[in-house]
Order: C-alpha cells, then sequence, then structure tokens
C-alpha cells in the first residue's frame, strides 16, 4: 500500500543535532543537499574536491558556512576513512562523481576510478565505522541499458550503459548490492547496523549548476554573452528535475532506513511526472523565453560522441514505499531555475536566495 506523505514538520526532526557525512558537497547537488541539511538541524561534515567551476554553487551560496569543510580524493582511501571514522557520522550520502558523459569519453580510466573504486571506497570507509545507521549512494538515472523504447525505467530492469559515464554508474549500483548482501544484510543487522539504499534520479535542473556539457549551464553563459548556443541533440527526451525534488527523496529514503524500515533498502528511482520527460528543444525555448532579450540557441551539426536519445523513469517504488512525489512540474522547475540565476547575476546575496527557495520548496 502507498503511504501518504507527512509534512514538512516530520521531515525537520529526524535531522536536528543527527551527525551526517556527506561526499560532494562541493558540487552542484551536494551543495543544495548540504544548504537543506543544514537548514534541519544537521551536523554536517563534507568530503569532496575543490568546487570544478568558477562560478560555482558552493561559492555563490556559501555552503562552506554549512559545513565542515573536508577536501579530500575519494580514491585516498586512508584519507576518507579517517575523516568519517573522526567525525562519527549516523548517516552518510554519498554525491561525490565523475558526472559528465563526454569527460568519461576524454578521461575513461579516470571516471571509472572515481566511480566505481570511489564509490568501494565509501562503503568501505562505511563498514569501518561503528556509528553509521544509514547511506544513500546516489548515481543516475543512465545506468540502464538504454535499449532507447518508450517505457519508463524500473528498478528492476537491466543495468548497462554504453559509454564510461553510464557504465561506470551501473558499476556503483552493482559495487552498492555486493556491499548489501555480503556485509549490510537485512537478517545481519544487528552485526553490522547499517541500512543501505541507492537512488537513481533524472535529468537534475536548479540554479548553481555551471558544469561543462550541460545543457542548462550552456544556455546561461550563452544568455549572459548575448551569443546563440548550440545544441547537439534538441530531440533527444530526458526526465527533467528541479534538483530539490530527488533531495526530498534522499533525505526521505534515509529517514525510512533510520528507522529500520527494510523495505527502504536497495534502488531507488526518483524521476518526474511522466509529462516532464520534455525533448531538449523545448527546455531550451522555455528558458529562452523566460530570459528574454539576448538569448536564442541553434542546433549544432556535429552531434559528437553516443548519448541516449530517449530515457524515462518510473518512480513508482518511491511513491509506494517512501511516499514520494515530485512537487515541482518542469515549468515551475524551470521557472525557479531561471529565477536563481537571474538573482546571481543581479548581485543577490544567494545563500538567503538560496535558503529562500529551499523554504518554499518545503511549504508546497
Amino acid at each position: 500500500m502507498g503511504q501518504r506523505e507527512r509534512p514538512v514538520e516530520d521531515l525537520v526532526s529526524p535531522w536536528r543535532g543527527r551527525r551526517v557525512f556527506l561526499t560532494g558537497h562541493t558540487g552542484f547537488k551536494g551543495g543544495w543537499l548540504a544548504l537543506w541539511l543544514a537548514g534541519l538541524g544537521a551536523q554536517i561534515r563534507g568530503y569532496a574536491l575543490d568546487p570544478e567551476t568558477e562560478p560555482s554553487l558552493f561559492a555563490a551560496a556559501d555552503v562552506g558556512r554549512a559545513v565542515d569543510d573536508v577536501r579530500g580524493d575519494l580514491l585516498d582511501r586512508a584519507r576518507l576513512e579517517a575523516s568519517m571514522r573522526e567525525f562519527a557520522p549516523e548517516v552518510v550520502f554519498h554525491l561525490a562523481a565523475q558526472p559528465l558523459v563526454r569527460r568519461s569519453y576524454a578521461d575513461p580510466v579516470g571516471t571509472y576510478a572515481t566511480n566505481v573504486l570511489g564509490t568501494a571506497h565509501v562503503l568501505e570507509a562505511v563498514r569501518q565505522t561503528a556509528t553509521v545507521r544509514a547511506a544513500v549512494c546516489v548515481t543516475t538515472d543512465k545506468c540502464y541499458e538504454n535499449r532507447e523504447w518508450d517505457k519508463p525505467y524500473r528498478e528492476t530492469d537491466a543495468l548497462g550503459g554504453h559509454d564510461p559515464y553510464s557504465s561506470s554508474k551501473a558499476c556503483a549500483e552493482i559495487v552498492g548490492a555486493a556491499y548489501r548482501s555480503s556485509f549490510f544484510t537485512v537478517d545481519r543487522g544487528g552485526e553490522h547496523r547499517v541500512a543501505l539504499a541507492t537512488a537513481r534520479a533524472g535529468n537534475v535542473i536548479g540554479g548553481g549548476d555551471w558544469s561543462e556539457d550541460r545543457l542548462i549551464p550552456d544556455l546561461i553563459r550563452g544568455f549572459e554573452a548575448g551569443a546563440p548556443v548550440r545544441i547537439r541533440r534538441p530531440d533527444a527526451i530526458r526526465p527533467w528535475q528541479h534538483v530539490l525534488d530527488p533531495a526530498r527523496g534522499y533525505l526521505m529514503l534515509a529517514e525510512r532506513l533510520l528507522a529500520g524500515e527494510a523495505d527502504a533498502e536497495g534502488p531507488f528511482n526518483f524521476g518526474p511526472d511522466p509529462d516532464d520527460a520534455w525533448p531538449v528543444s523545448r527546455i531550451a525555448d522555455s528558458l529562452s523565453a523566460a530570459w528574454g532579450a539576448g538569448a536564442a540557441w541553434i542546433r549544432e551539426a556535429d552531434t559528437g560522441v553516443h548519448e541516449a536519445g530517449l530515457l524515462r523513469l518510473d518512480s513508482s517504488k518511491a511513491c509506494a514505499t517512501l511516499g514520494w512525489k515530485p512537487r515541482l512540474n518542469i515549468d515551475e522547475a524551470l521557472r525557479w531555475t531561471i529565477d536563481w540565476y537571474k538573482a546571481s547575476a543581479a548581485g543577490e546575496n544567494m545563500l538567503e536566495f538560496s535558503r529562500r527557495q529551499v523554504a518554499e520548496y518545503e511549504k508546497l
């Protein structure tokens, strides 16, 4: 049976004073999750490399104020384990990754090292840290063997990946499943006391993303420069969603794990409603109209390396098990995103602006 969503007051109380270890806090999704957790009263240690872009959400929203900021590489296993054990967290969120498809073609070995071995290092650190009770490893919707079919992918569908990035995330899912079955099994909870889940989100958008080769950051850079943005695959369809929707899913998932609910372990999809799987061209048109003067895009003749043309997620498991569902439709997600970038360009305090967006989201 499905569960009704709990009011936001019930979401706040479980995190007040709780110790959380978060990898990837200098990135886009990790930065938003850090800000939200801090607002809920959690004590957070972030572990990550330096921000990859300038500007970055980490700098613009002053994310460093929300966390105990530790800089380190996932591949430095000794440093990672020491940092986690010293902080003694109850919850671990693993978001650090090499997140870009096109970069994975240029650096496949580095992509596999970070996304596969790095995940193994995080889970081994969890296994060696006696205080951890729940761990959520975030992967991607691209971890499935994409057959370009119209049917949304479910957690029981085959893992795969045409490109190094996608396949590295499928491997990360397999690593998570192996640790769960080998060390964190439900029937051995008295021995290890850790509940583990993985989370697969769709194409996440929102303010503060300046990554290379991503649609929204590329469009914003072009809009600000007054130059037409070249788009490689305007007909590709993706499951677009605002970053706060899957972030709320991660929080709800961790809560259920902490509560000892066995059906919260394993993989979960967090995707938008089916109607919000839009082609790239429609996203670009909507953002161009919202930005106004100087915003335009053109089709790129060279589509470059292979990327999936059609991808949708089935989130019925998260809806039934967790009571989760997306709160922002695609039009709202695009409006919130463009509002963030316009506020940033106008010189507003982006820590306060980001906090206001989280607060507005909580009221929905």
